[in-house]
């Protein structure tokens, strides 16, 4: 398993590594961030975005699973929002003391806040980080990471829970707010 969730980071790592020099060579792409650090947070930023805006349109929702044993839509982005608070304690040195899990937000415009306020604070912990910090050994998943590592490793993932919950809401005939 451990191999396993090295082998996921490492291809998150090179996927960053060659995504994030060709926006620079797409016309109508921003200015590139001057710093990883700077990179990270815009990716988080965006993963916002998505994620508000589609636990806005599966608002009614949120109870919609796949199948039994499968996270529901409402389970992905309680996730997205634990997984953001986590990892901000894991950089600002102010980890979430163990088995402290808050009870699942159930109401739409309180997830919808939750998902903005938890990338809010992960992308002002992101911007915080010196390079040095980057460097930083910290503990994740019971694994030795690095602070740099920890951030791509739960990035990564949460674009896995994206592509899954554009999946949730197109089997639900809902389109995505950026795809209209």
């Amino acid at each position: 398993m451990l191999k396993i969730k090295k082998i996921a980071l490492l291809t998150t790592a090179l996927a960053l590594t060659l995504l994030l020099p060709s926006a620079r060579l797409h016309a109508q792409a921003p200015q590139a961030p001057s710093n990883l650090q700077a990179a990270l947070a815009s990716d988080a930023s965006k993963l916002s975005d998505k994620f508000a805006g589609l636990a806005g349109v599966m608002a009614g929702k949120y109870d919609w699973k796949p199948g039994a044993g499968v996270r529901s839509v409402g389970d992905v982005f309680n996730l997205i929002v634990m997984e953001n608070n986590m990892l901000t304690g894991v950089l600002t040195n102010t980890p979430a003391q163990p088995g402290a899990r808050p009870a699942p937000i159930t109401e739409p415009a309180k997830l919808q806040e939750a998902l903005k306020t938890s990338y809010a604070n992960l992308e002002k912990a992101i911007n915080a980080l010196t390079d040095s910090d980057l460097k930083t050994p910290v503990k994740l998943f019971g694994m030795d990471l690095t602070k740099q590592q920890a951030v791509m490793l739960l990035i990564g993932d949460q674009h896995e829970h994206l592509g899954q919950s554009i999946a949730y809401a197109r089997v639900n005939g809902v389109v995505p707010p950026w795809s209209k």
